[in-house]
C-alpha cells in the first residue's frame, strides 16, 4: 500500500487527484488521521470475491470538516462501515480525494464538489 506523508505539504487538488477517474466504495474505516493540512482517511474495501483492497483517502482540513458537523469521533476508525465517493490520484493506486461521505445510518457529508 501507498502511503502519502502529511509533510508533502498543501497542494491543489487538480495536481495530485483527477476529475476524470471518479469513484464510489463501501468499506470500513480502519484509522483517521485528523491532521491539517489535511484529514485522511483509511479504508478496508471488500470486493466480492472476499479480497481486502486498502485506500487512502483524504478530505479537506479539519476547521472545514468541524464547521461541516463531521468529527475525529465520527470517523473513528474502529470499523465504522461508510460509503465513500470521490476522485481518484493521477498516479497512484488505492488513493483519492472525498467529495462525499454517506454513513450506513444515511446521513452524508458533501464535502466537496472538485
Amino acid at each position: 500500500m501507498t502511503v502519502l506523508s502529511a509533510a508533502n505539504g498543501h497542494h491543489s487538488v487538480s495536481g495530485v487527484f483527477d476529475a476524470e477517474r471518479p469513484f464510489e466504495i463501501n468499506g470500513v474505516v480502519t484509522e483517521v488521521e485528523w491532521i491539517n493540512p489535511h484529514i485522511y482517511l483509511h479504508l478496508e474495501v471488500t470486493d466480492a470475491d472476499g479480497e481486502i483492497t486498502r485506500w487512502q483517502l483524504e478530505t479537506a482540513p479539519t476547521a472545514f470538516m468541524r464547521k461541516a458537523g463531521i468529527t475525529k469521533a465520527m470517523l473513528e476508525g474502529d470499523g465504522t462501515p461508510v460509503t465513500v465517493t470521490g476522485i481518484e490520484s493521477h498516479t497512484l493506486p488505492n488513493v483519492g480525494w472525498i467529495r462525499r461521505i454517506t454513513f450506513e445510518d444515511g446521513r452524508y457529508f458533501q464535502i466537496s464538489a472538485s
